[in-house]
């Protein structure tokens, strides 16, 4: 994930065990298989489904997704935990929009894969509501009601009840730029005032959740250049809400090598801590930086 984001603390899911998630899981949804190879590929994020009448999980460091869309007293608490891991991990406190924008990324960067892991996995796009989805951070957990889904009309799960089929692969694309804006929508709009942003600035940052976030759990995959080709046709620039497009291009490493990188849209304002060590896709990073940057990783 990101530099901002969050390991997962074993030692927290220890401790943190919740009645409402152990015994019997419900049936196998039709999205299911996606967020087990998700788990599979990057152990730190997992998505329980929860069945029919299970309530969502409180306490233990859960919250739901409508309190943090509500920009209240969950928001507060959420982003208490983004100021106190500033301090620890750099010494020195953060402004208040900073910490807004950390703790904004590191809950849209895995809540996008519920959405578009699915779609590029299984062709199946899900639709997850705010109350639909709470999140437990430290533990790397999402969990989540599934119900409703878009797929093609050759899927076999097109007559189960709460499919809505439609007619090709475009028109599947625009079902999960839908259920991403669905989603996203009301959690920009609380966490949108703590970050002094607005309209395009939130919707930019929206983009590149969606396009980073798909991009590395596809790279381990092993399928990175299937996931850039389909996020340019998702994002291609021209489709509102969203701020601008997949961005991908390439730069040429020391021995020749094609190394992928982007322009993301926004910026997570990690420079005002670090100022030295951007990342490798931040708009203040220049390409000579982007190659070291790239190069290291390549080796590593």
């Amino acid at each position: 994930m990101h530099a901002l984001a969050p390991a997962a603390d074993t030692s927290t899911l220890i401790a943190a065990g919740t009645s409402t998630l152990t015994g019997d899981r419900p049936a196998p949804s039709v999205v299911t298989d996606a967020y087990a190879r998700l788990t599979e590929v990057y152990p730190d994020l997992s998505v329980i489904e929860l069945g029919p009448g299970e309530p969502a999980p409180r306490g233990a460091g859960w919250v739901g997704v409508a309190g943090l869309a509500a920009g209240g007293s969950d928001l507060d608490a959420f982003l208490a935990w983004d100021e106190a891991q500033v301090i620890e991990d750099y010494g020195q406190r953060a402004r208040p929009n900073v910490v807004a924008s950390f703790g904004l990324h590191r809950y849209a960067w895995p809540a996008c894969l519920l959405i578009t892991v699915p779609w590029f996995l299984q062709r199946r796009v899900p639709r997850f509501p705010v109350e639909h989805v709470t999140f437990q951070r430290t533990l790397g957990r999402l969990a989540v009601r599934t119900g409703e889904f878009a797929c093609l009309p050759d899927d076999p799960a097109a007559t189960l009840p709460g499919a809505r089929v439609v007619p090709d692969e475009e028109a599947l694309r625009a079902e999960v730029r839908a259920a991403v804006a669905e989603h996203l929508e009301p959690v920009l709009g609380g966490f949108g005032p703590r970050m002094r942003r607005r309209g395009r600035a939130l919707w930019g940052m929206a983009t590149d959740e969606i396009v980073e976030s798909l991009w590395y759990i596809a790279g381990l995959l092993g399928e990175e250049r299937r996931a850039m080709d389909e996020l340019r046709l998702l994002l291609p620039g021209t489709t509102g809400p969203y701020a601008g497009s997949a961005a991908f291009r390439e730069l040429t490493g020391e021995d020749g090598q094609p190394l992928a990188t982007r322009d993301r849209v926004s910026c997570c304002l990690f420079y005002t801590l670090r100022p030295e060590d951007t990342c490798a896709t931040c708009p203040r990073t220049c390409d000579a930086d982007r190659l070291t940057k790239l190069s290291v990783a390549a080796a590593s």
